[in-house]
């Protein structure tokens, strides 16, 4: 099917674009479509490949039952009118590598597709997936120009169900009665909140001792770099796509979720300038609020740190972007 920004069904119905075809931009535009949530324009450089991701997907529709339209493209002409565009394009993790080895070609990438997608669809929401996701985040925020609560990073709901399933596996009970928060940057120093997870509103502190919870938030921080290692050949897909698909659920459908995302802070929790993970009302708008936890000195002081991380590293991808 060839897309018309003329044709007036099309036009109606929302629609997600996502930039980068790889295994989280492919399995997000299923999840969307299948979820009958918007049509999806599946983008990416690579000629052939999104289109023909977009006609397998479309030869699934009957068996799934849902009419969304899912178009491959490789111009950004095709995206006009998204309501929401995310972000997965760039180079993934490699064993060995972490998310800020990523940091110099991912930072042009990401920067030339939120400049495009921005001239075709100037009233978009926008959700960041690439890594490091924090600066990645910032560097869309700065080159679209767009206010803080129209762009924002996928992270902190990933890393808080990656914490839940460890929990609910820890206990053997059912992973939809864990509920977990998980503040700071996406990487190494991310920060669980222990005190805030519960079993169906019982606090874990209940129910583990110290040196268990600790071993599971330790894993929590080494989620991805756990799947990159056992994989070899690439990192996670299916949490991250289900996890940004939650996001564009809570968008789209107005829910009004409070939902940990990166977003842009201007002097909450102490932090000015930076975007970091913490804990936000997604609605139709984008983030409408920004709630500001009650932190103990310890856990303050950690976000302290991994904030500290995430500057240096914006301060790194703009020195690389200002040398060309």
């Amino acid at each position: 099917m060839i897309y018309s920004p003329d044709s007036p069904i099309l036009c109606r119905l929302p629609r997600v674009t996502i930039v980068g075809a790889g295994r989280v931009g492919s399995t997000l535009a299923q999840r969307i479509a299948e979820k009958n949530l918007a049509d999806v324009v599946l983008l990416d450089i690579v000629v052939g490949m999104p289109q023909g991701l977009a006609l397998d997907l479309l030869e699934a529709r009957g068996i799934e039952l849902h009419n969304r339209q899912i178009i491959g493209t490789n111009n950004y002409a095709d995206t006009s009118g998204s309501q929401i565009v995310v972000i997965t394009a760039g180079l993934p993790r490699k064993p060995g590598m972490s998310r800020d080895d990523l940091l110099k070609t991912n930072a042009k990438i990401v920067v030339e597709a939120a400049k495009q997608a921005i001239a075709h669809s100037p009233n978009a929401i926008f959700i960041v997936v690439t890594n490091p996701l924090d600066v990645m985040t910032y560097l869309a925020w700065q080159a679209t120009g767009l206010p803080r609560d129209r762009v924002m990073g996928m992270a902190g709901v990933l890393d808080s169900a990656r914490f839940e399933t460890f929990i609910a596996l820890e206990l053997g009970v059912l992973p939809a009665d864990v509920k977990a928060m998980v503040l700071g940057s996406h990487g190494d120093l991310m920060v669980p909140l222990s005190r805030y997870a519960t079993v169906n509103g019982v606090p874990i502190t209940e129910l583990l001792d110290t040196a268990t919870i600790e071993r599971l938030v330790e894993r929590t921080r080494n989620g991805g770099a756990e799947i990159v290692e056992l994989m070899q050949t690439g990192g996670a897909f299916f949490a991250p796509a289900s996890a940004t698909s939650v996001m564009v659920e809570s968008i789209l459908l107005n829910q009004s979720r409070l939902l940990p995302v990166a977003t842009y802070l201007q002097g909450e929790y102490g932090l000015d300038d930076i975007v970091i993970g913490v804990p936000c009302r997604l609605g139709c708008g984008g983030i409408e609020s920004v709630l500001e936890l009650h932190l103990t000195d310890g856990e303050r002081e950690a976000l302290q740190i991994s904030a500290q991380s995430v500057r240096n590293n914006i301060n790194r991808a703009q020195e690389i972007l200002a040398l060309g």
